[in-house]
């Protein structure tokens, strides 16, 4: 096995589910009541009053329905299950453009794997918690239109041209890069909520979450690290700058998203596989900053990128940036 097949074999063997915790949370949740200060903090979209449990509930929801599509278009070729799709509030829409990935290496196949039914669970257990408040899903696009969301997101980050397409089902590294828009964006948007939290249960269940997205982001940076030191001209290392300094275009004037090598000694030389402040802590994003991200816009908006229709729920409009 080479260095580069171990380190990675390493690291996917800490991903494991917790079942046994997960089915704790989903218990918990469901016999709280939804409204009892969970994920009381601020956001953008709702200036009159600082949203409800239920509401923030509903936001994460949003992003795993995201989440979940893509990893299972991406492994068993279709959208997430229509019957943890529905809900009583918002308008029901479907995922659509995405397609199985044909990987070539085995790793990343068993982490993919790993990964989406990860993302499911936690649509599962989100709309457990919220019961008859879950949202439905929104209209998802996960596609690989010239006009789609990934393309988008690639052409703000340089990696093609307006007018070209960026495909991540296409191979295991598009498929990474695909995966890396999201991971990091997942990880900041949980930190962001957690120093408000206040019921126990609830605390130690966004913990859980924030722990299985940290995983997943941690995987993907590693896996794309490995990859861009032994291929160099895949320029994997260089993308991964892109990107993240597409995220902070779009985010705030703030320069904390950060890819997976300090490039200022060399391209790999230095990596960067945790993204950290100066204090080693990971850094936080509000709703306001994540939906800028996902609609891929820097302005105050309630829909676009790969919500085309916006999310569902009350918290729905990106910052002013």
């Amino acid at each position: 096995m080479t260095d580069q097949a171990e380190a990675i074999a390493m690291l996917d063997t800490r991903v494991r589910r917790r079942e046994d915790r997960r089915a704790f949370f989903t218990a918990a949740l469901g016999a709280a009541a939804v409204g009892a200060g969970a994920f009381a903090f601020a956001d953008v979209a709702s200036a009159q009053s600082a949203p409800t449990d239920a509401d923030v509930l509903n936001f994460a929801l949003n992003l795993e329905y995201l989440e979940a599509n893509f990893y299972s278009y991406a492994v068993f070729g279709t959208p997430i299950d229509p019957t943890i799709t529905t809900g009583t509030t918002g308008t029901l829409g479907v995922a659509t453009g995405g397609r199985k990935v044909a990987f070539t290496d085995s790793l990343v196949a068993a982490y993919a794997k790993e990964i989406a039914l990860d993302e499911i669970a936690h649509v599962k257990f989100l709309r457990t918690a919220l019961g008859s408040a879950a949202v439905a899903q929104p209209a998802i696009d996960v596609g690989t239109s010239a006009t789609g969301a990934f393309s988008s997101a690639a052409v703000a980050a340089g990696l093609i041209t307006s007018g070209q397409t960026f495909d991540p089902y296409a191979s295991d590294e598009n498929f990474l890069l695909g995966s890396f828009i999201f991971e990091d964006v997942g990880v900041t948007a949980y930190k962001g909520a957690s120093p408000l939290i206040t019921n126990p249960t609830f605390l130690e269940a966004a913990a859980g979450i924030l722990a299985v997205e940290a995983y997943h982001a941690s995987i993907v940076r590693t896996v794309l690290y490995a990859k861009g030191m032994a291929t160099p001209s895949l320029k994997l290392i260089e993308a991964t700058e892109a990107i993240s300094k597409a995220r902070d275009s779009l985010d705030g004037t703030t320069d904390d998203d950060q890819g997976v090598a300090d490039l200022t000694t060399g391209v790999g030389t230095v990596s960067n596989i945790v993204p950290l402040d100066a204090n080693g802590l990971a850094y936080s994003r509000s709703t306001g900053q994540v939906l800028n991200i996902v609609y891929l816009n820097n302005k105050q908006v309630t829909m676009g990128g790969f919500f085309p229709a916006g999310v569902n729920g009350n918290i729905k409009t990106s910052a002013a940036n």
